[in-house]
């Protein structure tokens, strides 16, 4: 009887000191915020949709599924973002002052260590720095699920994409973890982006719309035309969505959006919650959508702008749309 109870004991011990067995735990506390919401996703598949956390007291806990090591994205209320990388059986503690969010600590696993070193690293650098920073973090970390998030973030997911550094980094990320999916699909990624680059012809598509009409690249020519992706449990390509709703009721741009949602009917619900009314795609693939292989539009929040039948501009932050917008009327 005295061994089961030591045993329980231990069990215990374990599970209050960590996360219990296939799952990944996040405690976290935040300066400046007493009582609020955090909302959560994964850009590659480690939870469904978007998920919300409850502040009380500056502190939240989180836990998940964990079978494989993957990527939480905070958004905070401010709707800045941070990365959490997960791993089975793993936790992390969290600290962070809200009115700091780039010097937010976390503790408890390598990746979100040297994450915080990193964060810390580019808290006061400029643009270009920070982008020189994630590099060399990169090329000194390969072995670290943290440089293909720096990776994408700074060197594809940006206004000023650089394809040629991203794909050679890829490589050698690659050279050492040859099982992580996430480098595998970046490397496909990029390999679609070359082949829809600014000053390139829109690549050949066919596509029906939520409505059942037709949409191809034909269709296009001659038109001035903004593609956008999104997604329900991305706040910044929805914002993209509600801006761009507003230039395609101005008619001088035609406007089509191409839904990550799994299924049609949950996409249309989206558009009807938010009054979108410009044509939207979606064939229910996700990532695996013909449409968004065959355009290189392989992430969210992504966009391409056409005019005449070429790439004129890609990924154009919902900031700057906003800008272009009022500067119009």
């Amino acid at each position: 009887m005295k061994q089961i109870v030591c045993t329980l004991f231990f069990i215990l011990l374990l599970v209050s000191c960590g996360s219990r067995s296939g799952h990944f735990k996040m405690e976290g506390h935040l300066l400046h915020i007493n009582q609020g919401e955090l909302y959560v996703y994964s850009p590659d598949g480690a939870i469904d949709g978007l998920d919300t956390i409850k502040i009380q007291g500056g502190r939240f806990t989180y836990e998940v599924p964990s079978q494989y090591a993957a990527t939480l994205v905070l958004v905070f209320p401010n709707f800045s973002t941070q990365p959490i990388f997960t791993e089975p059986g793993e936790a992390v503690d969290i600290k962070a002052d809200a009115a700091r969010l780039k010097e937010m600590e976390v503790e408890g696993t390598d990746a979100n260590e040297l994450m915080t070193d990193f964060r810390k690293a580019i808290a006061s650098a400029s643009p270009p720095e920070v982008v020189k920073l994630a590099t060399t973090f990169t090329e000194q970390h390969p072995e670290s699920a943290v440089g293909v998030y720096l990776v994408r973030k700074y060197l594809v997911e940006t206004e000023s994409p650089d394809y040629k550094k991203a794909a050679k980094l890829a490589e050698l990320m690659h050279q050492h973890q040859p099982e992580n999916g996430a480098i595998v699909r970046l490397m496909a990624q990029l390999k679609g982006l070359k082949e829809a680059t600014v000053g390139e012809k829109l690549p050949r598509f066919s596509a029906k719309d939520l409505n059942g009409k037709v949409i191809t690249s034909g269709d296009l020519n001659g038109k001035e035309v903004i593609i956008n992706v999104w997604a329900s449990w991305n706040y910044e390509s929805m914002e993209t969505q509600r801006i761009l709703n507003q230039i395609a009721k101005d008619g001088k741009v035609k406007v089509i959006g191409v839904s990550l949602e799994p299924t049609a009917n949950e996409a249309r619900n989206v558009l009807k919650a938010n009054g979108i009314e410009f044509q939207n795609i979606c064939d229910g693939m996700m990532f695996e959508s013909s449409v968004l292989k065959t355009l290189g539009l392989n992430t969210v929040p992504d966009n391409i702008i056409v005019k005449n039948g070429r790439i004129v501009e890609r990924r154009i932050n919902s900031n700057t749309l906003r800008e272009r917008q009022n500067n119009q009327k």
